[in-house]
């Protein structure tokens, strides 16, 4: 399964690389591309689909609704952060600080948040169909109606995390405590 993920994951980077991505934003701080592309600029960094973030600081940054497929934000620091209702499908979080993050509605299809740090953070009705969530920090994190059908929490912490009305990596809906 990492393997087809991974595989898609290089597919649309190249993909987007060979089409030009989503066009580039030369605005102000939050300016939204008018190409309609959804590139950003926060504090003087682009952020776009297939953009290379790894260990960029958008702490606060508003991207929401954005359209940030195979975005690598490997320990990038994201704390505040709201990406509630983007498309952050094969993204990768790695080790990423998205502590007290609005991701409701995101769609984090086999994106990798492995060793994320997911701390009070918001994943409600969050897609994370067959997403890698092994080693993440999830305590007080609202999973509340996510899908995590196939999703791997191996080695994760999510004692305290709510998981109501949540669909189960094995497909089973969350009964409860």
């Amino acid at each position: 399964m990492r393997r087809v993920a991974l595989g898609f994951t290089f597919c649309v980077a190249l993909l987007l690389a060979g089409c030009g991505g989503s066009g580039g934003s030369s605005g102000g701080e939050g300016e939204v591309d008018s190409s309609g592309g959804g590139s950003r600029t926060i504090n003087g960094v682009v952020v776009e689909a297939g953009a290379e973030l790894a260990g960029a600081n958008l702490a606060g940054a508003d991207l929401s609704g954005a359209y940030l497929v195979a975005i690598n934000l490997a320990g990038a620091e994201l704390t505040g952060a709201n990406l509630s209702g983007a498309d952050l499908s094969g993204a990768n979080f790695y080790d990423a600080n998205l502590y007290q993050a609005n991701l409701s509605g995101a769609n984090l299809n086999i994106a990798n948040l492995h060793r994320a740090d997911l701390v009070d953070a918001d994943l409600s009705r969050a897609d994370l169909t067959g997403a890698d969530l092994s080693g993440a920090f999830m305590l007080n994190t609202n999973l509340r109606e996510a899908n995590l059908s196939g999703a791997d929490l191996s080695r994760s912490n999510y004692t305290t995390a709510d998981f109501t009305g949540a669909t189960m990596p094995d497909g089973t809906k969350y009964a409860g405590k």
